[in-house]
């Protein structure tokens, strides 16, 4: 599969195309294009973890690490008005349409950008992603790596991950990793649906 996508400049025309999508039981027409994620629509694994994570934080900051063209992003948004909702992704174009679905619902919550462009000092309430799994294995962990700690404690992120694509070592990665961070993290596998895993991270002592 050409991951391509994943990088900042797409190659070839932006040409828009409208598609019809469901978000947190509101039916819209979105936007997207080639050259970035999952262009003709909501994919297996994003629908899965819209479908069985729990609500975001209703307020605080909430986090789509790689948001493509919204799906959840916009889920977030809708799910938790009062939330400030960042969606960030390396891909130009992705956010382009990201930016103009959130206007296409009228949804003011939401800021799109580039990963460099979040201020060092924020911290989340609730990350969800739809990691990047074939950009491998150093980019992928340099990204959670960037992003998890970044967890408000109390803080919970969702990780959707195919099992045939490494969702259960990067489990094992994931606990070592923040375990070198601070002792506060808790990381567990809450589900698996169609072969694909949901990870969770807590941040904050388990009483």
């Amino acid at each position: 599969m050409n991951s391509a996508h994943y990088f900042s400049s797409p190659a070839g025309p932006f040409e828009r195309r409208r598609i019809e999508v469901t978000l947190a039981g509101r039916r819209f027409t979105a936007s997207t294009a080639g050259g970035i994620f999952s262009p003709d629509g909501v994919d297996r694994g994003t629908e899965i973890l819209l479908r069985e994570v729990p609500a975001p934080a209703a307020s605080g900051r909430v986090l789509d690490i790689g948001c493509g063209w919204g799906p959840i992003a916009l889920t977030q948004a809708m799910l938790a008005p009062d939330a400030e909702v960042w969606a960030v992704d390396v891909n130009e174009r992705a956010r382009t349409l990201c930016a103009e679905n959130a206007a296409e619902l009228g949804l003011s919550n939401i800021s799109v950008c580039a990963p460099e462009e979040v201020p060092s000092g924020l911290r989340f309430a609730t990350i969800w992603s739809n990691p990047p799994i074939r950009i491998g294995k150093p980019a992928l962990h340099q990204l959670l790596q960037l992003w998890l700690p970044r967890l408000d404690d109390g803080g919970e992120a969702y990780l959707v991950v195919q099992k045939n694509l490494g969702a259960d070592s990067l489990l094992t990665w994931l606990k070592s990793m923040l375990a070198a961070v601070g002792d506060d993290f808790t990381v567990e596998r809450v589900t698996s649906v169609k072969g694909f895993r949901i990870i969770r991270v807590r941040r904050g002592l388990q009483l």
